[in-house]
């Protein structure tokens, strides 16, 4: 069983405190994602009890159980009989929405669908950044690209610098909601990137146009950045429907 961690407890009354009687259920959401990343509660450890909530935020039952019933439902906290409600992933209020969840029956599927929306969020992040890069971002980049060169070139993979270079990427739009899409999508996105079909060689054929796409990014092309995000995410494609058969 995991350590609960009790030092949250005197600060129940001092950071959960009475709600207005108005759109109950989003406010004690909201509430308690603030709550529990303020007390810097972690995967593991115990929130309070029902009866705390209800007391701390002045709100009955009904609207604690249908909260609670939420965030069990986003697969970020599970409640176990005779022990409490734990936290299983961190939560923020400060993201856009809570961590998303995909389960296809098979893994072509939930690559194909993952790829649908990269597709979209990637190829808009270069062109922003195309546009709205600086020197410093660019110096960035660049790093992360020579990086990833360097691991791929020593190891024919190089996926945690792979992701570097998307992230730094997405810095370079001045757009802090790219990076929080990714990283609420990261989980999902990491849980059938990795190696998918047990193939290391997976989508390396796409290794060659991070540089290019660094290149229109580096020459402020909007479209040129489209265009080689879409070459890369093509040959990922290919490989999904290829290595699947």
């Amino acid at each position: 069983m995991a350590d609960v961690r009790p030092i949250y407890r005197p600060m129940i009354k001092t950071m959960l405190t009475p709600l207005p009687s108005i759109d109950r259920t989003q406010q004690v959401i909201d509430a308690l994602s603030t709550f529990i990343e303020s007390s810097k509660l972690r995967a593991g450890d115990r929130l309070p009890t029902e009866r705390e909530l209800m007391a701390a935020l002045s709100v009955g039952r009904s609207t604690i159980r249908e909260v609670l019933t939420y965030f069990q439902a986003l697969g970020v906290m599970e409640t176990r009989k005779g022990s409490g409600t734990y936290l299983l992933k961190p939560v923020s209020k400060g993201t856009i929405h809570m961590p998303l969840s995909l389960d296809p029956p098979h893994l072509r599927d939930a690559l194909l669908q993952t790829l649908e929306v990269r597709r979209g969020i990637e190829c808009e992040a270069g062109m922003v950044a195309a546009r709205k890069r600086t020197v410093e971002d660019i110096v960035i980049i660049e790093q992360k690209l020579n990086e990833m060169e360097r691991v791929h070139m020593a190891k024919g993979t190089s996926g945690p610098e792979d992701l570097a270079f998307h992230l730094a990427v997405y810095d370079a739009t001045h757009n802090p909601l790219f990076k929080q899409l990714l990283e609420q999508m990261r989980e999902t996105f990491e849980r059938f990137w990795s190696h998918p079909f047990d193939r290391q060689d997976f989508a390396r054929r796409s290794f060659p146009f991070h540089r290019t796409l660094f290149n229109a990014i580096v020459d402020q092309d909007p479209e040129a950045a489209r265009a080689e995000t879409l070459r890369i995410l093509d040959v990922v494609e290919e490989d999904i429907k290829e290595m699947s058969k």
